[in-house]
C-alpha cells in the first residue's frame, strides 16, 4: 500500500501481494491485540494514518478508535508516531504520547487495539510477513485470495459510496478449463492459471486490486472507473489473453476467458449485490459463446 497525501479523500493504492518485494519498505506495523487482529501494514517513505475511517491506510473499525487516530511517518532519523487529537489518545508502550520516536518492538495503543512496530530486518518481522502472505495470498498465483479480496473490496465500496465515486468489478473465468485439466493434466491446468494471473498483472494498473476468487475465476476491481471504462479495459485484457500462447502438452495453444462487468449502483447494499450482477454478466458471456465481455446493457455507464 502507498500512503495518502493530506487530502483524506484520496483513494489508497492496492497491489497484489506478489508485487510487494518491488517496493521500498523498511518497517511494518501489525495488530497484535483487539479489533483488527492480524492486520499488517508496510511502511515506506510516506506518512500513513491509522483510524476508523475507510480512508485510513490501516482501518480498524471499532468505536474506541477515532476516525483518524494517529499518524506514522518517516523522517531523517527513523519513524515517528503522532496522535491526531483522538478521543481515547495514543499510547506507546502503555505511556500516553502526543508524538514520539518508534523503535523496533514498540507497542502502539489505539483504542482497544495494540499494534507492534517492527523493522523489516528483524526475524520477527519476517515471521509476520510469512504469516501475512499465507493468510492473504493465493499460493498458486501470488494474487490476493478470496477472503482478502472481500475485505479490501468492502473498503472500496465504503469509499465509493462516501465520496460518490465510480466503482466497477470484472469477474474473469477461463473458458473450457475442465477439458484442459482432463486432456493435459492438472500441472498444465495450474500453468494456465499462473499464466492468466501474470497477464492480469501485466495489463492492470499499478494500483489495481486483483484476486483469484475460485478455481479458474479471478476478480479485478476498477476503482474510480465507470462501467464503460471498466468494460473497455476488460475487453483489452480479453484480447491480450486470447493472443498469448500457452504451453499445453508441449505445443503452444490458445486459451480464452469470459468476463462479466458490473458497476456499484445506488440501491445495492453489499458486495454480494455487486458480485451477483457481475456473475450474471459472466454467465451471459459464457452462454453467448465465451471469449467475450458482457455488461449490464441498461446500466449507467
Amino acid at each position: 500500500m502507498v500512503a495518502r497525501s493530506s487530502n483524506t479523500t484520496q483513494r489508497r493504492s492496492i497491489r497484489p501481494p506478489a508485487n510487494r518485494s518491488t517496493r521500498a519498505v523498511s518497517a511494518c506495523v501489525v495488530v497484535i491485540h483487539g479489533e483488527g487482529l492480524g492486520q499488517r501494514l508496510e511502511l515506506g517513505e510516506q506518512a500513513i494514518v491509522i483510524g476508523r475511517s475507510p480512508d485510513a491506510e490501516l482501518q480498524i473499525n471499532h468505536r474506541s478508535i477515532s476516525r483518524q487516530h494517529c499518524r506514522i511517518w518517516r523522517d531523517a532519523t527513523g519513524y515517528r508516531v503522532r496522535d491526531l487529537d483522538s478521543t481515547n489518545k495514543t499510547f506507546l508502550n502503555e505511556q500516553l504520547v502526543d508524538e514520539a520516536e518508534l523503535r523496533d518492538g514498540d507497542h502502539i495503543g489505539v483504542g482497544d487495539s495494540v499494534l507492534k512496530f517492527m523493522e523489516q530486518g528483524s526475524i520477527e518481522a519476517r515471521y509476520h510477513e510469512e504469516l501475512y502472505q499465507l493468510a492473504t495470498s493465493d499460493p498458486l498465483t501470488g494474487l490476493y485470495n478470496r477472503r482478502q479480496f472481500q475485505e479490501l473490496m468492502e473498503k472500496e465500496i465504503l469509499r465509493a459510496t462516501r465520496h460518490a465515486r465510480a466503482l466497477s468489478l470484472a469477474l474473469v473465468d477461463i473458458d473450457h478449463f475442465k477439458p484442459i485439466n482432463d486432456r493435459h493434466g492438472h500441472p498444465a491446468g495450474d500453468g494456465v492459471i499462473r499464466g492468466i494471473a501474470q497477464l492480469l498483472r501485466h495489463n492492470a494498473r499499478a494500483d489495481q486490486l486483483i484476486a483469484r476468487i475460485g478455481g479458474e475465476e479471478f476478480a479485478l476491481v476498477y476503482a474510480e472507473q465507470s462501467l464503460a471504462e471498466a468494460t473497455a479495459a476488460a475487453e483489452r485484457l480479453r484480447k491480450a489473453i486470447a493472443a498469448s500462447p500457452f504451453d499445453l502438452g508441449g505445443a503452444p495453444a490458445a486459451v480464452t476467458v469470459s468476463i462479466g462487468v458490473a458497476q456499484w449502483q445506488r440501491g445495492m447494499s453489499s458486495l454480494a449485490d455487486l458480485m451477483r450482477v457481475a456473475d450474471e454478466q459472466l454467465y451471459r458471456a459464457k452462454k453467448e459463446g465465451r471469449n467475450r465481455v458482457c455488461r449490464v446493457v441498461d446500466a449507467v455507464a
